[in-house]
């Protein structure tokens, strides 16, 4: 991870303007990140054989089996239910992290912006499912639970926990890109390579540990659901 100076650790530069809106180096590495996804999802999309898969089918094929399988351990319900919304945050937060191993480009997720970005899409979509789940009144009942008084800090919960992923993912690739940037100006180059070597692991790391947080979240919420029906399967069954 090669990380340039800045005079504000929490400002990404500005790379150009389109009228007044200035374009920061977190936009357009960012779009230009969905545009290498969207065209990557055509090809394989136009690519697709039940017969003979080439080698990219497969490893797409095997990562849907391997988050289909994490969704149904943690979550516990449909996996193709919660599919789009955890592969797309995986793959997302994956290569954002990734990105910042090219020399000169700063990874995204060392922009606070979008670690709150991603980390707010988790915080709604928890009531989108629970709400799904257990339908409004349901859900909401969750947070007077055990008791009444519990609704404030419920609250507070749910907005801390959001809070968290946002700094956990931020913390951990901003300091991973400081540390190699100094490392690199001050010692030779052995251990900055190895510095970088395990930048790459975290990166792996915390690009699974977010989803992963994402369905803990998502399974709280719909949880209570799925044991009433299976209850009810094995009432009726």
């Amino acid at each position: 991870m090669i990380v340039a100076a800045k005079q504000n650790l929490f400002e990404s530069p500005t790379v150009f303007h389109i009228g007044p809106v200035p374009m920061t180096e977190t936009v357009v590495v960012t779009w230009g990140i969905i545009a290498i996804f969207t065209v990557v999802a055509l090809y394989v999309r136009s690519r697709l054989s039940a017969t003979r898969p080439g080698g990219l089918q497969t490893l797409v094929e095997g990562l849907v089996t391997w988050l289909d399988g994490e969704i149904d351990n943690i979550i516990g319900d449909r996996p193709q239910r919660y599919f789009p919304l955890i592969a797309t945050l995986f793959l997302f937060v994956l290569t954002l992290n990734l990105v910042s191993n090219i020399p000169f480009i700063e990874s995204p997720t060392g922009d606070p912006a979008t670690t709150v970005a991603l980390a707010i899409i988790v915080f709604l979509s928890v009531p989108f499912y629970g709400i799904a789940s257990r339908g409004v009144a349901g859900y909401f009942a969750t947070y007077l639970r055990p008791t009444p008084f519990m609704l404030p800090l419920n609250i507070i919960s749910e907005v801390s926990r959001t809070l968290s992923l946002a700094v956990r993912l931020f913390g951990n690739v901003m300091s991973g890109g400081l540390i190699v940037g100094v490392l690199i100006s001050i010692v030779p180059l052995v251990v900055p390579l190895f510095m970088m070597f395990l930048g790459l692991i975290t990166s792996v790391v915390q690009a699974y540990i977010f989803p992963v947080l994402a369905m803990v979240y998502i399974g709280g919420a719909v949880r209570l659901e799925k044991k009433r029906a299976m209850k009810h399967a094995e009432e009726t069954g």
